[in-house]
């Protein structure tokens, strides 16, 4: 036992005796701590920390020590797994524990501490998600004891004082807990003869209870249970609970029992997915609008769902024309996007003939699909005519003067951005001369008050200012009504973005940023964005990233993290790459040279170089051949060719090929020409990295390349194994270590609800990861995790997940239906378990068996996109299916421009689809807020509406006996 007391005189400071005590399993050179607050603790330094004792104790290790602590003592503290030198291997997730030692503790006495490991997921009902919008009603809760309090006191030196501690994050006003148990005390199993406890915030129930020896025997069981407004007393689920004194210290007379989450049926809620731009309204412009959202939300109550996804929402006006339409290639990580701005509501007092063209636009652009730079333009040129009659009176409010405070730290060099941008007609700002280097001191001259151009700088902050405050009526509009607004966290940013010009050592601007062959490309995907320098980022603790998350914050309550596997690795691509296919893997363990020739590998320059053989070009190209050859090609061995240096990248072929098309030198299609000769490029089977000439990395499925099968097999077989051993093996311990580095930063700088997308090329350390950072993972069921399904099973994803059947990155359901005969059939047979001749069109009934599964499934969250809950009725359905798709991740420059066919005006009034909705999701048992009718009634009674649940039902998939009622 630690002591910090001085010598027994009169002057010796009055104690406690604090007793830690938590049961965790840990492997062989591990140990638990306790670091804290105080001194004594830590001081939150680990190294620092109080090592623990283990103590086996029947099939649990208890970790246990003791520390002498001042009376009154106030602390936070968390328990960590290190390694011998300290070092932290894990911690504790969530909120710190924190410790206020009662005042009628006396001096001398003993106090233990019973606590649990807390896990990420039990963290997670306190995310902003749960927290401020579908369990907001707990926090309404008038405190009835302030924690550190206790209400009892002991007397007989045979009895012991059990502090009980619960934490219930979704509680109903008029709705207590207590806790019962075997012991007299607790009710003998009576609920009404339990422990009433109180609450004492931020979901903390606590009671305390003075029992004797011969009420218990030395081990007895307990449970926590909730009594409703009725008198229901409902018992907590899978218990198991119980409280153990044969490891107390015999002289401890206080145990503060931490019994971590009231256990209840795990909750499960459902929404709907849309991009931004794809609303349609009566009011907007050409392109959803901000405000819209308050359409969508109300619709999103009228259906049931309590959580509305939106694609990212981010300037991405980098062009200056449709490109600008990829959502996820950010011109700012923090500016909002122009798109988005309602005009109308700009001002209350536009002048008529504004209003007359505003209306006289919206006729305009009211089309089936967005015409981006159109819309952009318009909504611009009309906020600066509003903007030039009312800016001094807007530049000089209190509100934006607040707003300009709180942002100008990347407002400021945004708007120099956009001006520079405009001036030099290009975002590349290695294009801008002396503003190329971004300086403080430049930036500040650019938004001088006396610069010329300082009227168009406060023009970039008006709009920004007038779009944050629609977006924010929007997101308190939706947390009002129970709506988790989830937003989109892009992977990258657009290599000629403000924070390329303002951060440029954050990233590694000679490399691109894509995505290995999967599912949606074969050739992989090329996203354009540089690498990131996390070695850099982490000299600040990732502040850049933190300001993004922060940022966001502001209007979501839950994010979908893009491409999350690219926090344990990303697929780097040199920068003259057009395609995703030869790139490799950062970070990673690439093989060396030594490596290689000790297994009998020896010519580098044949492996890692384009094996381009005769053969292979009469196969590719056949009587034009010759031609081919002549323009990018260099004979060096006879029948052995190699590419010209002005064509030895993928870009400089694309531009040459340009070249000799505008010259008339190509005698077949250039489409088909590209698409050979980046084939013969891309012939290698090692990749030399470009900064160690005696590192290789190998090229991804160097199997199907000719430079491979041209090998002998000795060469084959080790390069076979290495493959394998790079890809899957060798890199799993650093992998997930650098997402450990880095997600929980992101995780820890904002309270909202963390998902991410893990689809693609996936690690096996990736879900470990996840599940300890208690990050929800996103299952697609035409794309399964396991190798040996074509299609997912919905009944069998875990909890920790967002189910959907289809996602912006893909085709919808209908598409998906009826794009291919034979996997339909497929489908029908093995999924809804029927020989029969499926339907060649995707009718509602087929819907809404796809959809039920998932409502049912297990995950915390069923989220569908619009499009597929529209094909649920047939009257949505005459629009072709594949115009609803939103994005073909296999086309670099797709048009993102799908608009919704309908209005949400028009979808409030359709109550038969709202109800076709809604009881999809009352018969899963997933929650669903309360209308606005239960709104009111509660607010005319001064109560706060509960939050609703449907009937638990067994979330094990739909029979065959259903499915062919459905079908």
């Amino acid at each position: 036992m630690v002591n910090f007391g001085l010598f027994s005189d009169d002057n010796a400071i009055k104690s406690v005796t604090v007793s830690f005590r938590i049961p965790y399993f840990t492997q062989w050179g591990q140990s638990l701590l306790v670091c804290g607050s105080v001194p004594l603790l830590g001081s939150w330094n680990v190294k620092r920390g109080f090592v623990l004792t283990p103590l086996n104790h029947g099939s649990e290790l208890i970790w246990h020590g003791s520390v002498e602590v001042p009376s009154g003592l106030e602390c936070e503290y968390s328990y960590y797994v290190v390694d011998d030198d300290k070092n932290v291997l894990r911690c504790e997730m969530g909120q710190k524990r924190k410790f206020i030692l009662p005042e009628s503790i006396q001096d001398g006495e003993i106090v233990e501490l019973h606590d649990l490991w807390q896990t990420a997921s039990d963290d997670l009902p306190f995310r902003s998600a749960f927290k401020n919008v579908i369990f907001r009603n707990t926090s309404k809760l008038a405190i009835e004891r302030p924690v550190g309090v206790l209400q009892n006191k002991l007397g007989l030196e045979d009895s012991f004082l059990v502090h009980f501690k619960i934490r219930c994050p979704n509680i109903e006003e008029g709705t207590s807990v207590s806790v019962i148990g075997s012991s007299q005390k607790l009710g003998q199993w009576k609920a009404e003869d339990g422990v009433k406890l109180s609450y004492a915030g931020d979901s903390v129930w606590e009671a305390d209870c003075v029992m004797e020896v011969t009420d218990f025997p030395l081990k007895y069981p307990l449970e926590y249970g909730k009594y409703d407004k009725a008198g229901k007393f409902s018992i907590e689920i899978d218990s198991n609970r119980e409280l153990s004194l044969e490891t107390l210290n015999n002289k401890a007379r206080y145990v503060f029992l931490s019994d971590g989450m009231l256990r209840e049926m795990p909750w499960r809620g459902s929404g709907m997915a849309i991009p931004m731009f794809s609303l349609r309204s009566e009011e907007d412009l050409g392109v959803g609008e901000f405000l819209d959202l308050k359409l969508l939300v109300d619709w999103a109550v009228a259906s049931g769902f309590h959580l509305v996804q939106l694609l990212p929402i981010n300037d991405t006006s980098v062009n200056g024309m449709w490109w600008d339409s990829y959502p996820y290639s950010s011109l700012s990580v923090f500016a909002l996007h122009p798109l988005y701005l309602r005009v109308q509501a700009l001002s209350e007092n536009i002048p008529d003939e504004i209003k007359q063209e505003i209306e006289k636009e919206k006729q305009r652009l009211d089309l089936k699909d967005v015409d981006y730079e159109a819309t952009l333009a318009t909504k611009l040129s009309l906020a600066n005519k509003i903007f030039s009659l009312e800016k001094d009176q807007i530049l000089k409010s209190e509100s934006f003067l607040k707003y300009f405070s709180e942002n100008e730290g990347w407002l400021k060099a945004y708007a120099a951005f956009c001006f520079l941008r405009d001036f030099f007609e290009t975002s590349d700002h290695s294009q801008w001369g002396r503003f190329s280097h971004f300086t403080e001191e430049k930036l500040e001259k650019l938004v001088s008050e006396n610069s010329p151009q300082y009227n168009i700088i406060c023009f970039h902050y008006y709009i920004q200012y007038h779009l944050h405050s629609q977006l924010s009526e929007a997101s308190e509009y939706a947390r009002r009504k129970g709506v988790v607004l989830k937003g989109d966290l892009p992977i990258g940013v657009d290599r000629n973005s403000v924070d390329t010009w303002v951060y440029p050592s954050l990233f590694r601007m000679n490399t691109s940023t894509g995505a290995p062959p999967d599912y949606f490309d074969k050739n992989g995907q090329n996203w354009g964005f540089p690498t990131y320098n996390w070695e850099e980022m982490s000299k600040d603790n990732y502040a850049w990233w933190r300001g993004r998350l922060t940022q966001m914050a502001k209007y979501f309550t839950a994010y979908r993290i893009d491409h999350v596997l690219g926090f344990f690795r990303i697929w780097e691509l040199p920068e003259h790459a057009v395609t995703g296919l030869v790139g490799k893997f950062r970070p990673s363990i690439p093989l060396s040279q030594e490596e290689l020739e000790q297994e009998g590998i020896w010519d580098f320059d044949r492996l890692s170089r384009p094996y381009v053989h005769q053969d292979f070009l009469q196969e590719s190209f056949g009587s034009s051949w010759t031609v081919v050859a002549s323009l990018f090609l260099n004979e060096c061995q006879k029948g052995l060719y190699e590419f010209k240096e002005d064509c030895n990248t993928e870009k400089k072929i694309a531009n040459k090929l340009k070249e000799c098309a505008e010259k008339s030198l190509l005698l077949g299609s250039e489409a088909q020409l590209r698409l050979g000769l980046f084939d013969l490029l891309r012939n290698v089977v090692l990749i030399r990295d470009p900064e160690d000439g005696r590192k290789f990395y190998p090229r991804f499925n160097l199997e199907d390349t000719t430079s491979f099968n041209d090998l002998d097999d000795h060469s084959k077989n080790v390069l076979r194994r290495l493959y394998y051993d790079y890809y899957f093996h060798r890199q799993e311990n650093l992998w997930r270590q650098n997402a450990l580095k880095t997600l929980p930063v992101l995780l820890d700088s904002s309270d909202m609800l963390a998902c991410g997308e893990d689809l693609g090329l996936i690690p096996s350390c990736v879900y470990p990861v996840m599940q300890e950072l208690g990050l929800i993972g996103l299952r697609i069921q035409r794309m399964p995790n396991e190798s040996d399904l074509e299609f997912g099973i919905p009944s069998q994803y875990g909890y920790m997940t967002v189910c959907a059947p289809s996602c912006h990155d893909c085709s919808t359901l209908r598409a998906w239906w009826e794009e291919d005969e034979d996997r339909r059939r497929r489908f029908f047979k093995t999924v809804v378990g029927s020989n029969k001749l499926p339907p060649s069109q995707c009718l509602p009934e087929i819907a809404h068996f796809v959809l039920r599964q998932h409502f049912e499934a297990p995950s915390m969250w069923a989220i569908f996109p619009l499009q597929d809950l529209l094909a649920l009725k047939e009257d949505y359905t005459g629009r072709p299916a594949k115009e609803e798709t939103i994005n073909d991740p296999t086309n670099p420059k797709h048009y993102w421009r799908y608009r919704a066919h309908v209005t949400l005006e028009s979808l409030l009034k359709d109550q038969e689809l709202q109800k076709a909705i809604k009881d999809l999701v009352h018969s899963s048992g997933r929650s669903f807020p309360p209308s606005d009718e239960e709104i009111v009634s509660a607010a005319n009674n001064g109560k706060q509406p509960p939050v609703l649940a449907s009937k638990t039902v067994q979330t094990n998939g739909v029979s065959q006996k259903a499915a062919s009622v459905a079908l």
